[in-house]
């Protein structure tokens, strides 16, 4: 998982998550990274409107969120 999180700073993408939090509950999370420790990771969480930090054992899995581009016809 690791490996992805660094794949998406290097490409400064945001990314679609989900998350177990350490209660026990699972979040779907919309981040853009900021900094990744050695068992962490700080990012701005859109969800929250606010930094967070993420435990990266506790990632389910993330996707790159992808936009498309509006066509004018």
């Amino acid at each position: 998982m690791k490996e992805q999180l660094i794949k998406a700073i290097q490409r400064n993408q945001t990314i679609n998550m989900i998350y177990l939090s350490k209660e026990g509950a699972i979040s779907k999370r919309r981040v853009k990274i900021i900094k990744i420790g050695c068992d962490y990771f700080q990012a701005y969480c859109f969800t929250r409107r606010a930094k967070r930090t993420f435990i990266i054992d506790n990632v389910l899995t993330i996707v790159p969120v992808v936009y498309k581009e509006r066509g004018i016809i």
